[in-house]
């Protein structure tokens, strides 16, 4: 759709009303927004006359490892087409996580941004569109309202799988996981570690955060609760084995792959740790370095509770054989076991869904009807000209009521 189009579109939709408003709205949206997919900002250079040879050589350059391997002419190629591309619609694109031919538009993404991360030498950004942070946790707390009723204490990750399973497609895609990872294969008997990951990517991607963060962050006080929330990601399939592998191998596997080096790429730019923050986040995104943690499962690096006693979280890897590179394995995994940016926002995480818990909302509700009831009370006995107002409101729930709610 060009811009004259759009244009005709707009000023005819104007000229029909404020009914179109929202249509108006989106088509703006939509066609503001395409020019930094990499899918369409890829067939876009591949139709133009001029950007298609560089972004031919350019993916020559990407394939084998790099310009690295090539002659010194080669290398000069690469890099002029690199910046020639730089001011096409390529430079800027991004992919939307979980989207369809997500491999697809990262592998154009990476073609120019072909800087590998060594260890935790971050990246200035990644390939994704921003996510917005956008809990309901009141809703949340009507699904289990009923539970909860009479019920002296609160399982939160109980409640959280409740929850999941009250919502279609939460249930749907939690059921779908949950079978593809326990289902032991025809051949080898151990379940299809691939299908299982693939299905816990699916997910995490489409299923809103604020089910899966209940699912995964629950807070627990007992060793049973945080075992089940342990168990969350079906472990004995998803990433656990018999031995921890090396992280620098994990590690490798991920670079090798799009969609792994993007969630990396993703988390390390968004939970990266800033001890003089007031939040220990450098980037400060509310949510987002949870959001990004949540990327990662699925994936050769996929992290989890490392026990049912703490809320230490890691990858299932080891560091133990790294030899001479043993600084940089223990590098990365620091990144998850000594984080304060991640380890503060599971805490904040935890403690924001304790005050919006099914339990709270139902205190206030019920708090609240007495407030009414009292104030009724107060209204009444002035409109009958009761003289004993003060002593009455001495007497009853009111203050107390108070006091409770705020």
């Amino acid at each position: 759709m060009n811009s004259r189009l759009v244009f005709l579109f707009l000023y005819s939709s104007f000229r029909s009303g404020p009914i179109l408003t929202v249509s108006i709205k989106y088509i703006v949206i939509v066609v503001l927004s395409a020019g930094r997919d990499c899918l369409v900002a890829g067939d876009s250079c591949s139709s133009d006359e001029t950007c298609s040879p560089r972004l031919r050589t350019l993916r020559q350059c990407v394939a084998g490892n790099g310009s690295m391997k090539l002659g010194p002419g080669a290398r000069s190629q690469c890099a002029n087409a690199v910046s020639a591309l730089l001011s096409s619609p390529l430079h800027g694109c991004q992919c939307k996580r979980g989207m369809k031919k997500e491999k697809n538009c990262l592998s154009i993404y990476w073609s120019l941004h072909q800087s590998v991360i060594h260890g935790l030498n971050l990246v200035e950004s990644y390939p994704y569109e921003a996510m917005e942070r956008d809990y309901d946790y009141v809703r949340l707390a009507s699904i289990t309202a009923d539970s909860e009723a009479g019920m002296a204490t609160v399982n939160r990750c109980l409640d959280a799988a409740k929850a999941c399973n009250v919502d279609d497609l939460c249930q749907k895609l939690r059921t779908e996981y949950v079978s593809a990872c326990i289902k032991p294969s025809a051949k080898s008997g151990l379940c299809n570690k691939a299908k299982c990951n693939k299905a816990l990517r699916r997910f995490f991607d489409r299923v809103p955060p604020d089910y899966t963060h209940e699912l995964l962050f629950c807070p627990c006080t007992d060793t049973a609760c945080a075992e089940r929330r342990r168990q969350t990601i079906v472990p004995g399939c998803s990433f656990e084995g018999s031995d921890k592998p090396s992280c620098l191998t994990q590690l490798r596997i991920c670079k090798a792959d799009y969609v792994c080096r993007s969630r990396l790429a993703q988390f390390q730019y968004d939970c990266q740790p800033a001890e003089s923050s007031a939040n220990g986040c450098k980037q400060g995104n509310y949510g987002a370095c949870l959001l990004a943690y949540t990327g990662l499962i699925g994936s050769s690096i996929t992290p989890n509770y490392v026990d049912n006693s703490t809320s230490c979280v890691a990858p299932w890897c080891s560091c133990s054989a790294s030899g001479n590179q043993r600084e940089e394995c223990s590098d990365f995994l620091e990144y998850f076991t000594d984080n304060v940016c991640l380890s503060e926002w599971v805490v904040f995480t935890r403690h924001e869904m304790e005050e919006n818990s099914p339990r709270y909302y139902l205190n206030f509700w019920k708090h609240f009807e007495i407030l009414l009831f009292s104030l009724m009370n107060i209204f009444e006995r002035f409109r009958l000209g009761k003289n004993n107002i003060i002593l009455y409101l001495k007497k009853c729930y009111f203050y107390k009521v108070l006091f409770i709610m705020f």
